[in-house]
């Protein structure tokens, strides 16, 4: 089979799986609205996981909006190079929306504390004074998967939405990751418990938040590390400046 005719299907298995996906999500039609179709196999094997976890937030009100539930995974599968791990969204209403540790654009305010410190070691590490806001698109766009384990979270209730079936789909995802041309940040212990989904290779430290920043997080260097592994693989290294 030439690359073409394997593009064509590889098109058609997401085309098919997508759709039977949206057809078993449909009480949540804007959820699949911002996921390329590479990653719908992946998620297919995980819908009823996924009506699990949204059946459980739509209880009540829940972070971050039905169409950024999935926002990291507008980012195409082979274009992730670098993979962070959060923990779940940010539960003050105005911040989460969809990527790790980033805010929405139109939040207003300091960032979030754990943001606040990774701003601090990535001018430590790489000499880039951030003058940015909250919003790490720039990253996600260059090819960050910023991935939360949890994906939705009750306002003002961090943690709220654990273990009801979030894990189990954020493992299939992790799994769909290739072993090549790749690198995690996994930061604190419950992204480090990820580190078993995956084949590519890691750099780990504590979590930014301020209860464990100052005990390795700071001093780790992970951006200049992962671009120092992406470059070892003949890969583009990420601009990390904002």
């Amino acid at each position: 089979m030439t690359d073409t005719e394997l593009a064509a299907n590889h098109d058609s298995t997401g085309n098919q799986a997508g759709a039977e996906l949206a057809q078993k999500l449909s009480a949540w039609p804007g959820l699949l609205n911002r996921v390329d179709k590479s990653w719908y196999p992946a998620l297919s094997t995980v819908s009823d996981e996924i009506i699990a976890a949204m059946s459980y937030a739509s209880q009540g009100d829940y972070l971050p909006a039905e169409d950024d539930v999935f926002r990291a995974l507008s980012l195409p599968l082979d274009k992730v190079r670098v993979l962070i791990v959060g923990q779940d969204p940010y539960p003050t209403p105005g911040h989460a929306m969809g990527l790790s540790f980033s805010t929405h654009p139109a939040a207003t305010g300091a960032p979030p504390r754990s943001l606040a410190n990774i701003y601090q070691e990535l001018a430590a590490d790489t000499g880039h004074a951030v003058t940015a806001d909250g919003d790490l698109r720039p990253w996600h766009e260059q090819g960050v998967l910023l991935l939360n384990r949890v994906l939705t979270v009750a306002p003002g209730q961090a943690g709220s939405h654990r273990k009801q079936g979030w894990e189990s789909v954020t493992e299939a995802i992790l799994r769909a990751l290739p072993a090549e041309n790749l690198v995690a940040i996994l930061w604190g212990k419950q992204a480090q418990e990820c580190e078993k989904f995956l084949d590519c290779p890691a750099i780990t430290s504590p979590h930014p938040s301020p209860l464990s920043a100052r005990r390795g997080f700071f001093g780790s260097r992970p951006f200049s590390r992962a671009n120092q592994y992406l470059t070892d693989q003949g890969c583009q290294p990420i601009d990390w400046q904002l």
